[in-house]
Order: C-alpha cells, then structure tokens, then sequence
C-alpha cells in the first residue's frame, strides 16, 4: 500500500505562502467539470506519495481562484506549474502520464 496522498488544496489567499515556504512544489490548476483533470488527479495523487518529503503538491480550482489562475495565464487547464524557491520553472499543460511529470520533477530535486 502507499502512502496516503498529500495533494493541498489552495485557494488565492493560501496560494503564495504554499508557494513560498515549499523549496519544490507542483501545483495542479484544474476545475471539477475537466474531463482531463478528473483523469489526472489519480496521477497526482500516486505522485504525492511516491515523492513525498522531496516535493509539495498542491491544487487551485481555476473557477474559485481567478485572481491566482489569471496571475499565471492559465489558458488550459490542467495546467502544472512547479516552482522552485517560490519562482516558476517549469509549466506542463494537459493530461499525461506520471512518469512524464516525474521526470520534469526530478530535474529540479537534485
């Protein structure tokens, strides 16, 4: 069995203190009617558990945080972003496989 998933749920308010104090983190943009997104919240949620302690993972739902979506031009959703020290890094959009974000993630753990 893994590890129970610890994917945060943020809002505009909770958004950069997340942001801020994680020195990796992987935030999910996403809405409840995605297809897409529906499909890749397992995906985070295995990823949450496999790299938990070297990566936070948290989500914003676009349709209640549109001050924190439109700061990052979420156009698409899902949308990830990892940041790094607080800055954004990285930007992968649409469904994929965990290994692919995995792989993205990896580069900046080391």
């Amino acid at each position: 069995m893994t590890d129970i998933s610890q994917v945060n749920e943020l809002d505009d308010a909770k958004f950069v203190g997340f942001v801020g104090k994680n020195r990796l983190a992987l935030v999910d943009f996403y809405a409840d009617w995605c297809g897409p997104c529906q499909a890749l919240k397992p995906v985070i949620e295995k990823l949450s558990g496999e790299m938990k302690g070297k990566v936070a993972f948290g989500k914003v739902n676009v349709d209640h945080n549109r001050e924190t979506a439109g700061k990052y031009g979420i156009m698409s959703i899902p949308t990830l972003i990892i940041f790094k020290d607080g800055k954004l890094v990285d930007r992968l959009v649409g469904a994929m496989p965990a290994e692919t974000i995995k792989k993205r993630l990896v580069r900046f753990t080391e």
